[in-house]
């Protein structure tokens, strides 16, 4: 089965999907759409897309097979629940909404039309999830009863460049969103390797000093003066999982901006910016070539043009020696990579799901489990750290 795509948001994550789906051989069709005519128009000529439309809601009236969310990050629960309603499969790039009633209206709107919904959490195939889903597939961490997850990424590396691009005029409104309504890169990356759900949370906000506008309560779109949070969260077998979202840190988040440590009773995995180990009773084993991606092209190319330097890195990291090459089209071969190898594997997994009929990875039951945490950790961080029990929807049905 073939399949067309409509990509909505021509900005900077658009070009590298737009080309792997162009190249897919099971899509038939790419199109697109932006709010600003300008840039929808320079996009479609640069990728080479005949097709684009005005409008997201003219595009949910075509015949488009899916729909594929790449705007700004509080808009995507809202649009993924009109993709639906208009009976298309729905690929939303992170998070999956900011809204917990949202997320539950996504999940029996799948339920009720047996349509694909994925959500690109890229943490999934970072070489750390896959190395660690291995090792504990084979017994060898014991039970895991300690997680860590982090997404540590100061502000000053290319975020402000980012918010400035996407927000216009009013950027400094959008710029202050909340750490911990974007938590699925720390979350997922722990989750992703244990197979659990987090039940309960108790968040600490550190409210921002520097002044500039940003996270600033009275700028805020969302009220928000949290810059960094640190959450601790209950998982379902009783283990233990901590989440650090952090904006401003002096840490090289262009090296490696997501961060992993599981602790089982016989063996633990440690992340740090270039240092990766493997540790059991016995001593420590560095690991730190397994996690190193190859480049997949330059940091001049086109198609990062309009990305921040500092940014471009994680968009061009290719594939590890843990991934699994043989699994991908072979049209793939030479195209961009980015964030740690993940979005060939994005790209194939979501056509994949709705060609086949089949749950993708981060399916909406999987997504769930990665966004909701991050919403009520900012709400215990409202409420001055109390501890707030998560809801969960459950495992996808079979």
């Amino acid at each position: 089965m073939s399949i067309s795509i409509g990509v909505v948001g021509a900005g900077q994550f658009a070009p590298s999907f737009l080309r792997l789906w162009t190249a897919h051989p099971d899509v038939s069709a790419v199109s697109l759409t932006d709010v600003l005519p300008d840039r929808l128009a320079e996009m479609a000529e640069r990728q080479g897309i005949a097709v684009t439309y005005q409008s997201f809601e003219d595009m949910l009236a075509s015949d488009v097979d899916a729909v594929a969310i790449f705007t700004q990050r509080w808009l995507h629960g809202e649009m993924a629940i009109r993709a639906l309603e208009a009976g298309k499969h729905v690929y939303s790039t992170v998070p999956m909404a900011i809204e917990a009633d949202q997320i539950a209206r996504i999940i029996e709107l799948v339920k009720e039309t047996g349509l694909t919904y994925m959500m690109g959490e890229t943490s999934y195939y970072y070489p750390s999830s896959v190395y660690c889903r291995d090792r504990l597939a084979k017994g060898d961490f014991g039970r895991v009863f300690y997680c860590e997850g982090d997404y540590v990424h100061d502000m000053d590396l290319g975020f402000y460049a980012a918010y400035q691009y996407s927000g216009g005029e009013d950027w400094k409104k959008t710029a202050s969103f909340p750490p911990m309504l974007y938590p699925t890169h720390a979350v997922g990356n722990v989750l992703s390797v244990t197979g659990q759900h987090a039940t309960h949370v108790s968040c600490v906000g550190v409210k921002d000093d520097r002044g500039d506008g940003v996270f600033d309560r009275e700028i805020s779109q969302f009220g928000n003066d949290f810059s960094n949070a640190t959450a601790l969260f209950t998982l379902a077998d009783g283990g233990v999982m901590r989440t650090n979202e952090m904006r401003r840190v002096g840490y090289p988040s262009h090296i490696r901006e997501s961060r992993l440590r599981v602790f089982g009773t016989e063996g633990s995995f440690e992340q740090l910016a270039t240092t990766t180990v493997w540790q059991t009773k016995e001593g420590v084993q560095d690991i730190s070539h397994l996690m190193e991606t190859t480049p997949s092209g330059s940091l001049e190319d086109d198609d990062l043009a309009n990305v921040d330097p500092a940014l471009r890195d994680a968009f061009l990291s290719g594939l590890s020696p843990v991934h699994d090459r043989g699994r991908l089209p072979a049209e793939f071969a030479g195209l961009h990579n980015g964030h740690e190898g993940s979005h060939h594997f994005l790209a194939d997994d979501f056509v994949r799901a709705v060609a086949d009929k089949t749950l993708p990875p981060i399916n909406a039951w999987v997504a769930a489990r990665y966004t909701l945490p991050g919403i009520y950790a900012h709400q215990s961080a409202l409420q001055g750290g109390v501890q707030l029990e998560i809801p969960d929807h459950g495992d996808a049905p079979a």
